[in-house]
Order: structure tokens, then C-alpha cells, then sequence
């Protein structure tokens, strides 16, 4: 008889693609994989339809720093998935579970305790965010990022990366210009913010487009909505909303990376090794958690910073040409650093907690 584990994890796109990277290996060594996520989010969206996963969708709520009519509902529908995980736990009755985060996790997990089924939980930040937190009680370890996030949560914590997809680093370059138009003979500058938060990025960068034409050839994943049809003619330079199965492709062929600070992509473009400018999201507009990771690659040498509100179009052009400039030392940095790749070390733990 196959053993099973339940996955979780939900909210963003970077509690779902650790999952999906975890999923073939599982398969591999003959688990049943369900997957436990909210009933209408992005999960619910994207996981349904994905060969080997047997989706089942609860209610959730946020537990939200600021004011929100919501926070007086909320609770009572993170106590209705508490009750509908447990029973999900105890139908399924799986060998483990695996908890991405998202607060999805946090009745999931609740439910996988009071059926006495190990857990291993996984944080991408610098620090612990709020679902981890409670969920840490009930959990048998906690896989991190970054080592100072497994300093933060004690015993339990290892610092491992972050599980990633291999065809992400399986493109062709040849390829990738192909589809951008492009002729190689310059450096490829890739921006990859996608749709939530990043357009004064988006703004900057295009002010910025004159001065970097001169150097770079500019691919622009902008995010749904974020075209702009002023500049669909620019020679050098191709703005796409999002690419999907072309992506590797667009990744083989960047020579130099723009981005915001989510921990998921740091992983993806540490492990690509490309030098590596972040422009964080703001303290103001989330938690900070952004900031802070930007400033551990930083402090490690793997990338430069450029905060939000230093940046201009003149500033983000000396900070592109800088990192450029700078790319030698970066790369060497980055390959000399820690794996980001923590898919196989998670692997390891998950085995390690079952039957203990």
C-alpha cells in the first residue's frame, strides 16, 4: 500500500511552486499526494487540474495587522477549516504532511496534529511570518531560507533553501532570444516583477529605457495589465505581461537580473547565478519581509540593493550599470555560497519524521 502526504500551502504563487516542485520526486518514490488549499484561491486555480494531486478545498481567513471588517469573520472561518481539515486528515489518513505556509496552513496543520500526523513546515523569509508562528507549536520541523530565520525559530529550524523546479534552469538561450527578438549581441537585462507591487519599478525602469538601450537589450515581465502601448515598438527592448513554459528559456538568456526581493524568486535566481540588482518591496506597503531578505544576499555578496525610495530613473541606471560592472565578483559569490536548491533536504526531512 502507497504511502500518502498531504501538501499545503496557499495565498501566493510562493506557497504553491515549492509544492510543485516537491510533487514528481514524491510521486516517484509511490506516495498518494493530496493537497489541502483554500476553495477559490490562486492554489485552487492552478492546483485542480495538475496530474498526481487530489485537491480538496477548505475555508480560511487572514489575520490582518490593520483594520478590515473582515477581521471580524475571518476567525470564524479559520475555525470552520480548522474543523474541516481535521476531518479531511482523518478520512485521508495520511504518513505525513507538508505545510508551504499561507494561512490555508494554519487549520491544516491544526488538523494534522490532533490525528498525530508529522509535520514539516517550510518558511521562505528572513523572518517567521504570522502562520508559521502559530503553526510552530504543531510541527515536527521547520525547513528555512535563510539561516538567520532557523536562528529565530530554534531547535526545530534547519536552514536548507528553498524547493525548486529543475526546468526552470533547463532552457535554451537560443531559444529565449528567439522569442524576445533579440539578436544577442548585447546583454539580455531581464526585469521579472510580476503584477502585485512592482510598478514604480515597472515606471522607473521604462523612464531608465534611453540610457540602459545603450548597454542592454531589456526583457520586461511587467505583470497582467502592465503594458504599455507606447513603447510596443522599441527597438531592444520587449515587454511581455507573464510567460509560462517559455520562461526557463527567458532565464537562459538573461545576463543580468532586476527584481523585487520575494524569497521564492532570490532562490530561483541565486541558482541561476546571474548578477542580481533587488529593489525590495517597501516597508510601508507589507512587512518588510523583502528588505530583509535583500539584505542578507547583500551582506553576503550574492547581489546588490537599490531601496525604493532612493530610486529614480538616473539611480536605478548607475545601480544596473554598477551591478554589471560588478557581475565577475557577484557570480563567483553566488557559486561559492550555499545551494539555494533545497528540494532534496526537504526530501530528507519529510522521510526523517515519519513513523517517530
Amino acid at each position: 500500500m502507497s504511502r500518502k502526504i498531504v501538501l499545503t500551502g496557499g495565498g501566493t504563487m510562493g506557497h504553491v511552486t515549492p509544492n510543485l516542485a516537491l510533487l514528481p520526486h514524491l510521486l516517484e518514490k509511490g506516495y498518494e499526494v493530496h493537497y489541502i488549499g483554500t476553495e477559490t484561491g490562486v492554489e485552487a486555480e492552478k492546483l485542480q487540474a495538475v496530474p498526481g494531486i487530489i485537491y480538496h478545498g477548505v475555508k480560511t481567513g487572514k489575520l490582518r495587522r490593520y483594520f478590515d471588517w473582515k477581521n471580524f469573520t475571518d476567525p470564524f472561518r479559520v475555525i470552520a477549516g480548522a474543523f474541516q481539515s481535521a476531518h479531511l486528515m482523518g478520512k485521508i489518513k495520511p504518513d505525513v504532511c507538508f505545510s508551504k505556509g499561507g494561512f490555508v496552513a494554519v487549520p491544516v496543520v491544526f488538523g494534522a496534529w490532533l490525528h498525530r500526523i508529522p509535520v514539516v513546515c517550510h518558511e521562505s523569509d528572513l523572518t517567521p511570518g504570522l502562520a508559521n508562528k502559530l503553526c510552530k507549536p504543531f510541527v515536527r520541523r521547520v525547513a528555512t531560507t535563510f539561516p538567520e530565520c532557523a536562528a529565530a525559530l530554534g531547535d526545530k529550524a534547519e536552514a536548507v533553501g528553498t524547493p525548486l523546479r529543475p526546468e526552470l534552469f533547463a532552457g535554451s538561450r537560443e531559444a529565449g532570444l528567439k522569442l524576445l527578438g533579440f539578436s544577442g549581441e548585447k546583454p539580455v537585462l531581464l526585469m521579472m516583477g510580476g503584477s502585485l507591487g512592482a510598478q514604480a519599478v515597472n515606471k522607473a525602469l521604462r523612464e531608465a529605457l534611453p540610457e540602459l538601450l545603450k548597454t542592454f537589450d531589456v526583457a520586461h515581465l511587467c505583470g497582467k495589465g502592465n503594458l504599455d502601448a507606447e513603447l510596443a515598438d522599441t527597438a531592444g527592448y520587449t515587454q511581455l505581461e507573464f510567460v509560462s513554459a517559455e520562461l526557463p528559456d527567458v532565464f537562459a538568456c538573461a545576463d543580468l537580473v532586476l527584481s523585487r526581493a520575494g524569497s521564492n524568486s532570490l532562490m530561483e535566481f541565486q541558482a541561476l547565478a546571474r548578477p542580481l540588482l533587488l529593489v525590495p518591496y517597501p516597508k510601508g506597503a507589507s512587512r518588510g519581509d523583502q528588505i530583509l531578505n535583500a539584505q542578507s544576499l547583500e551582506k553576503r555578496g550574492l547581489c546588490r540593493v537599490l531601496l525604493q525610495e532612493n530610486m529614480t530613473a538616473q539611480t536605478l541606471t548607475e545601480a544596473l550599470l554598477q551591478t554589471w560592472a560588478d557581475r565577475e565578483k557577484l557570480t563567483a559569490a553566488v557559486k561559492a555560497a550555499p545551494p539555494a536548491d533545497g528540494t532534496f533536504r526537504v526530501l530528507e526531512m519529510i522521510e526523517e519524521i515519519q513513523g517517530k
